[in-house]
């Protein structure tokens, strides 16, 4: 027998204690709060392998999770067989239900509310926030270091007024100001130049998609009612979502995918 193994056959020769199970079920129900416990006090390099090995585990539980829910296709059904013959032609049919079925645009728009699309660019390098702000210091003696410039490309809507420069903390330069961008159809394959609607999520953070920076994987809305595009009950779509495939701030324009 290996060496390891000799809580194993201590276990086979003289048994387990009487209260073995009750503490087992107490150990792993504190294991939770000693996980959160070392997740709070982790830091650096050992809290980063930490968080990994967390999120695959989480990602790993929501897959099992998924598998065990009701399939959205079709069911057979529950109720039992009618007595009496059935006819020939009915023999080899199943007898089925169809449940929980969604409609393709109910779908998108529940797609679109909880911000996920099948996206050409599904991973983008991250950014951080000191390549996108640059530092600029103010007052007499240039001491202040709390404005911002932002050296990506931006949007900003038509009604939009600078604050005083007093008073204005995250500079938009009006050379990085984008209004227009080049949107190519996939299925078409055509290349149209659409009106910028508004930034809907950009990868980096929340605070970039609020302050409408543009980079590679943001996910961009533009004006398609150029497109003669309608929907199943005949109404013109006005607005759809794009996904940005280039870096506007080094190429001078924003080329993007529509997301259909």
């Amino acid at each position: 027998m290996p060496q390891n193994e000799h809580i194993e056959l201590f276990q086979k020769r003289y048994g387990k204690r009487l209260d073995h199970d009750e503490k087992l079920r107490k150990k792993e129900a504190r294991s939770v709060h000693k996980k959160a416990q070392y997740a709070k006090k982790a830091l650096g390099l050992k809290g980063k392998l930490h968080a990994q090995k967390r999120y695959k585990e989480k990602v790993q539980l929501k897959k099992t999770l998924a598998m065990h829910a009701e399939s959205d296709g079709k069911r057979k059904a529950d109720k039992e067989p009618e007595k009496g013959a059935i006819p020939a032609y009915l023999l080899d049919r199943e007898q089925a239900v169809r449940s929980k079925i969604l409609s393709n645009t109910v779908k998108q728009k529940r797609k679109e509310k909880a911000g996920k699309w099948e996206v050409p660019l599904p991973k983008v390098r991250p950014i951080s926030e000191e390549e996108v702000f640059k530092v600029l210091r103010t007052g007499k003696r240039k001491r202040k270091q709390w404005k911002r410039m932002i050296t990506k490309a931006t949007f900003v809507g038509q009604a939009f007024t600078r604050k005083p420069p007093k008073y204005e903390r995250f500079i938009r330069p009006t050379g990085l100001r984008f209004t227009k961008a080049h949107v190519t159809h996939p299925e078409l394959k055509t290349t149209f130049c659409l009106e910028i609607i508004g930034v809907k999520k950009n990868p980096n953070g929340q605070m970039m998609t609020q302050l409408g920076v543009m980079t590679k994987g943001t996910v961009i809305e533009v004006n398609v009612s150029e497109l003669g595009l309608v929907t199943p009950g005949g109404k013109v779509v006005w607005g759809k979502y794009a996904q940005v495939t280039n870096n506007p701030e080094n190429d001078g324009c924003i080329n993007a995918v529509l997301l259909v």
